[in-house]
């Protein structure tokens, strides 16, 4: 008992610190129901309970339907993190439900509202109108005169505050946005030089984070609200975009080829929907209001209130007056990818639809982009001179916008598998199934392609080179193929293919083993742990900043793995244990998130200010290359000719010793004299090679040593009397 309530503790601790736990409201409400119980004689169609602190009035509206006649005692049921808190047995007639006393065989429907005494009002903490997405459930059991159980309803209560919310959203896409903003002015500061890198994290790093947190949420197990709810607000980076009309569009596509609209729809999931999950608590507002329960405290208070506070908990619904919109809701069961999709209202058979139109999307705006900026340099050039720079960027402008496409493809790639993979398993458009094999055929095979060239060219500088740092280095090479490995070491250049092979298994495993959810568990945690591993072994970054923060994002989604474990119903881990790890795993996961912001800040000042390591390593090999090439030269004194005598000799400083002048040369005094040979000579030339010739180059008159009669000579091999 201790070990429950420490527990309890914690969960309340936790969700208080959490940033919407201080926008807390007045209003405790029930959010859709769900019949626990088949073939039941009573059928509940509405059930809406409301509660407001400061009036401390308690409406609610209950209806219904019964086969027969019939007296009926209701049994409540208060559970909160999966341990149930709170029992109490009555009877409808005790509390004025006099529609009730007996149940009609016919339709019936009770509203009225009571005032809660002050004294129990008081004891509701506040904290549970300000808590976001509670675990909890309300379970009224409703059993004839001779015991025989008749209908069972449950439901969850929340206050409105909730993590899943758009002001998350807009941070996520902020902080993704200035990470894109900073590689860009990083790749601009580097000036196309080869082998810089993009200081760390860059964007595909800050994307692959968020994607990664959003397919967290796509398993198929029993997650903590808290969490389900958290994952939803990074759907976007994954191509989940909730727009109304756009899933209209869909549906109507997929009406003409082949698809099911009836229980698969946008309108359908709109108006007629209440999600339904494993766990039985349910959902009729997808995103904007989620789920939130109250803490047992709080009902185990409110079901003293004579009566009144039992109605609370059976009644659980959302509304404070009759409402015909829940009467005429369906429960719609939900898990996994579906679950996560149709929170957002984006119905489970449109998931790949909406991906492939927000991509396209994303792939015009590129195309505009990059051509209006090469309309605008080609302005530009016309009225002036543009920078030498740039001149280069106008020119390669069709590659540029390959490239930038390629680095879209490369960046959705592993949410992209999934999609296409849940498209052909779960799909019901056979346009879409085709749509969903040839993106994912293509995108395969231009990567593929990419691959195959790198090690091509890889391969042939290593033959010529003993290793592929031309990769790097050869600019040309560089321009074409850095996005796949721009920020790895030149010894681990190959990394990117192990990359790509991760994002498509990890997609693989979370669509292909849908509905199982330990094997998807199991089979990520496997595929993240040897990633990691990779990681650890090679540490493959050029920068140490993006070798640790590679490492540590790693690090934290492996352990997100493990934690999911607990979520696992096969395991049978008690719903405390994973209300209190769904809430460690949003609290690490913001901390890490809010890292990254911070870093994305720090790093690229940091990396702005100091030199590309690259840049200052190149113009040393510069250096030392034009130091060697000049140990290696000749120099020619202005006055002397390579036909002339022989070179002087470097000094132990390997520099050469001044030639003196011709007259001043103690190789014309020496024994080893050189002369031309007599067949060479003409007659009348003397030594001179050719007597006629025009004068070598201008007269120097600051030389005092130039002779204006000088001619040029053979060097004289004094065999010339043997000849």
């Amino acid at each position: 008992m201790r070990s429950s309530a420490g527990m309890h503790k914690l969960s309340l601790a936790l969700l208080s610190i959490l940033p919407v736990g201080v926008l807390g409201g007045n209003i405790l409400s029930t959010s859709g129901f769900s019949s626990c119980m088949n073939n039941a004689t009573v059928q509940v169609q509405n059930l809406d309970v409301s509660y407001d602190r400061t009036t401390r009035i308690l409406t609610f509206n209950v209806a219904g339907t019964s086969d027969i006649v019939q007296n009926v005692t209701a049994t409540l049921l208060v559970s909160a993190y999966g341990k149930q808190v709170y029992t109490r047995e009555f009877n409808p007639c005790d509390i004025g439900m006099a529609e009730m006393c007996p149940v009609p065989a016919s339709s019936f429907s009770s509203v009225g509202s009571q005032t809660i005494p002050e004294e129990d009002a008081g004891q509701i903490p506040a904290i549970a109108f300000s808590i976001p997405d509670l675990d909890g459930l309300v379970k009224m059991e409703l059993k004839s005169s001779n015991g025989e159980d008749v209908a069972c309803v449950q439901s969850t209560v929340g206050n409105g505050q909730t993590l899943s919310i758009p002001a998350i959203s807009y941070a996520a896409l902020g902080i993704a946005a200035v990470a894109l903003l900073l590689s860009g002015l990083a790749g601009l500061a580097a000036g196309g030089h080869p082998g810089a890198s993009t200081p760390s994290p860059t964007f595909g790093e800050v994307i692959g984070w968020f994607q990664g947190l959003a397919m967290n949420g796509m398993l198929s197990v029993q997650y903590p609200q808290v969490y389900q709810s958290f994952t939803s607000n990074f759907a976007f980076s994954t191509g989940l975009v909730p727009w109304g009309q756009l899933q209209t569009s869909i549906d109507s596509f997929r009406a003409k080829t082949g698809g099911n609209l009836t229980n698969d729809s946008y309108q359908y999931l709109s108006n007629n929907a209440t999600l339904v999950y494993t766990d039985g608590t349910t959902n009729t507002t997808s995103r904007t209001m989620r789920r939130a329960i109250h803490t047992a405290l709080l009902w185990g208070t409110s079901v003293t209130v004579n009566g009144t506070s039992a109605n609370i908990g059976g009644g659980s619904g959302n509304a404070s007056a009759p409402s015909s919109a829940h009467s005429s809701r369906t429960n719609h069961y939900i898990s996994g990818i579906q679950a996560y999709s149709e929170q957002l209202t984006i119905p489970q058979a449109n998931t790949f639809l909406t991906v492939l139109l927000v991509w396209a999307i994303l792939c015009a705006a590129i195309i505009i982009f990059i051509l209006l900026i090469k309309v605008i340099l080609e302005l530009w050039s016309m009225f002036g001179k543009i920078p030498k720079s740039m001149e280069s960027w106008r020119e390669r402008y069709w590659w540029r916008l390959a490239k930038a496409l390629t680095n879209l493809v490369l960046l959705l790639y592993g949410t992209w598998t999934l999609y296409c993979i849940y498209q052909f398993t779960n799909g019901d458009s056979w346009a879409a199934k085709v749509l969903a094999g040839v993106t994912l055929g293509s995108f395969t095979a231009l990567l593929a392609f990419f691959t195959w060239r790198i090690w091509i060219k890889a391969h042939s500088y290593t033959r010529l080179d003993g290793d592929a740092g031309r990769l790097y280095d050869d600019k040309e090479t560089w321009l074409k193929y850095n996005n796949f490995y721009e920020n790895y070491k030149k010894g681990y250049w190959w990394l990117f293919v192990p990359a790509i092979v991760y994002m498509f298994a990890k997609g693989c495993v979370i669509a292909g083993a849908n509905g199982h959810g330990l094997v998807q568990t199991a089979s990520q945690l496997i595929v993240e742990a040897l990633m990691l591993g990779l990681l650890l072994w090679t540490r493959p970054f050029q920068r140490k900043s993006g070798v640790w923060i590679n490492i540590f994002i790693q690090v934290v989604r492996v352990i997100s793995v493990v934690c999911i474990l607990t979520f696992v119903e096969e395991l049978g881990i008690n719903q405390t244990t994973k209300t209190v790890t769904g809430l460690v795993l949003v609290v690490v996961q913001c901390v890490l998130t809010a890292v990254l912001a911070v870093l994305l800040a720090v790093n690229a000042l940091i990396n702005c200010i100091r030199e590309n390591p690259h840049r200052r390593a190149r113009k040393a090999q510069e250096k030392m290359k034009l130091e060697r090439d000049l140990d290696d030269l000749t120099p020619l004194d202005a006055r002397n000719s390579l036909l002339m005598e022989p070179m002087a000799q470097r000094d132990r400083k390997g520099r050469y010793d001044a030639v003196p002048p011709r007259d001043q040369s103690p190789a014309m005094g020496s024994q080893h004299s050189f002369s031309l040979p007599s067949r060479f000579a003409r007659e009348g030339d003397g030594d001179y090679l050719v007597s006629s010739a025009a004068s070598m180059g201008r007269r120097d008159e600051r030389s005092v040593s130039r002779s204006p009669d000088r001619q040029p000579t053979l060097p004289r091999v004094g065999f010339g009397s043997v000849m």
